[in-house]
């Protein structure tokens, strides 16, 4: 069984890259490259086949990660692919149901498209992970471990729903 997750933000520059690496080094940690796979995507298409922003990039190194994915925009083919899609805030979870609807004539299911701050244990299900882009260097650290914190409780949730241990 392979576990496929999307996380989504706007231009998939700056959050949803942090979201796939911390996710991806989360994975590798655990041992569980073989059962789970991770990915982003971006609602427009401002960046695509760009590297994630340079600051996104430089405060993920400094925490260890190296992003080297390519920026790439939501398909409706990703809804078919992919068990979770997992958006950074409301307007990007709206994007995506608007996609979704039009599509395939429905929304996405709440079990398997919710917000990932749902698992941050200091925030709430209904909190948006901030977009730093017009931010300062600590606008992007707040992020990274707001999404950091959020990977941690959402694998352990994965590890135990699908009883990958």
């Amino acid at each position: 069984m392979s576990i496929k997750i999307l996380y989504v933000c706007l231009g998939n520059i700056c959050r949803s890259p942090i979201a796939e690496g911390t996710m991806q080094k989360l994975i590798l940690d655990k041992g569980l490259s073989d059962k789970i796979s991770v990915d982003s995507a971006g609602t427009a298409d401002y960046h695509i086949g760009s590297l994630p922003d340079r600051r996104t990039r430089a405060n993920s190194e400094k925490n260890g990660i190296k992003l080297t994915h390519k920026c790439r925009q939501l398909y409706t083919q990703d809804f078919l692919d992919f068990n979770y899609i997992v958006p950074m805030d409301s307007n990007n979870l709206a994007d995506i149901q608007i996609l979704s609807l039009t599509a395939f004539g429905t929304h996405q299911s709440e079990e398997s498209c919710f917000l990932l701050r749902k698992f941050d244990p200091k925030g709430s299900s209904t909190d948006s992970v901030p977009d730093p882009y017009y931010g300062t260097e600590s606008d992007f650290e707040n992020v990274f471990q707001i999404v950091k914190r959020s990977n941690e409780a959402f694998l352990d949730w994965l590890i135990e729903k699908h009883k990958l241990f």
